[in-house]
């Protein structure tokens, strides 16, 4: 039996587990979720089955990251 898959709510940071990115959930697309990274840039789509909540670590990893990037003058992502 398949355990239910939970939807996150809008502006809930999860990770993409496909690939480990953090997002935040900002819509969604058909049956679908749009991300958006943390400190903003290009959105993706992500099924709510392959996303689960960000911890408060990879959160700050993410905020911290970006930060990191305005400093030096380069894209964050």
């Amino acid at each position: 039996m398949r355990a239910a898959v939970v939807v996150p709510a809008f502006g809930a940071y999860v990770v993409d587990v496909r690939d480990g990115r953090v997002g935040q959930v900002v819509g969604r697309s058909g049956a679908g979720l749009r991300l958006r990274p943390v400190g903003g840039g290009r959105e993706w789509d992500c099924a709510p089955g392959a996303t689960r909540c960000a911890t408060v670590a990879e959160r700050l990893r993410a905020d911290t990251a970006y930060a990191n990037a305005r400093s030096r003058g380069e894209r964050a992502w």
